[in-house]
């Protein structure tokens, strides 16, 4: 017979800094290797490679054995999930340097959140595809005093977004792939930063994979962030009318 959930032990794994700080550099969905998770959370290798044997003990974190190399990745979107969670409940670390500040503003202006495109570009594209009717069932906000289960940095349930037909012929146009399967065509999240909806499901990750794949995003040098190439700039104009 099973007990209770055993929070305490999750808890502890991420209440050290340097785990923690591992576990934010996953979030983006990408696999990372160990040494460049040691960087993230400015600690040796090989204090980072114990912390990352915790992390995958524990459950937070998959490895990927490639040759003598590994590649950690989280392992699944629950626990980015969560991690969105607490960085909405968390205070922000305070910004000492120039580096920092510059970091801070990449996250908000566009990032990833799991596989999906976030932070102000991710909003912008939402509320560009309800405005032209390419998605319908709500209207991109969040009211934090409307009864409901959606919370800042999670997966929202209180609107009911749909794929138009018109949508369908717009992603087709555009290049975007949708994987298909079981997962959810339109999701959302309610973006931690922006304080408003974001695609996921099916369509957030084409759309993201997308933009990659063209080039109109790339790293913006930290474990989530992304800049918007010249040519991204003018996609995101010709495409949707988003000026940046």
């Amino acid at each position: 017979m099973a007990g209770d959930a055993d929070i305490a032990r999750v808890a502890d794994l991420m209440a050290d800094r340097a785990r923690s700080r591992i576990l934010l550099a996953l979030v983006g969905g990408r696999e990372l290797s160990a040494s460049l998770l040691a960087e993230e959370a400015g600690v040796s290798r090989s204090t980072a490679s114990a912390h990352l044997k915790r992390l995958t003990e524990g459950g937070l974190i998959d490895v990927r054995a490639d040759g003598k190399r590994r590649h950690y990745r989280l392992s699944g979107p629950q626990v980015a999930d969560v991690l969105e969670r607490l960085i909405a409940l968390a205070p922000p670390e305070p910004i000492a340097s120039l580096r920092e500040s510059t970091r801070a503003a990449q996250l908000r202006r566009a990032r990833t959140c799991y596989d999906h495109l976030a932070g102000r570009l991710g909003v912008a594209l939402m509320q560009r595809m309800l405005d032209r009717g390419f998605i319908v069932g709500g209207d991109g906000t969040f009211d934090a005093g409307r009864p409901g289960q959606d919370a800042p940095a999670s997966f929202g349930q209180d609107a009911e977004y749909e794929l138009t037909s018109d949508g369908r012929g717009f992603l087709d146009a555009l290049g975007v792939r949708l994987a298909g399967g079981r997962r959810p065509l339109v999701r959302y999240c309610v973006d931690w930063t922006e304080t408003r909806h974001h695609l996921a499901g099916q369509v957030g990750r084409g759309l993201r994979d997308r933009f990659v794949e063209a080039g109109w995003v790339e790293s913006g040098g930290t474990h989530r962030a992304l800049r918007i190439t010249t040519t991204g700039a003018e996609a995101l104009q010709r495409e949707f009318g988003i000026p940046t």
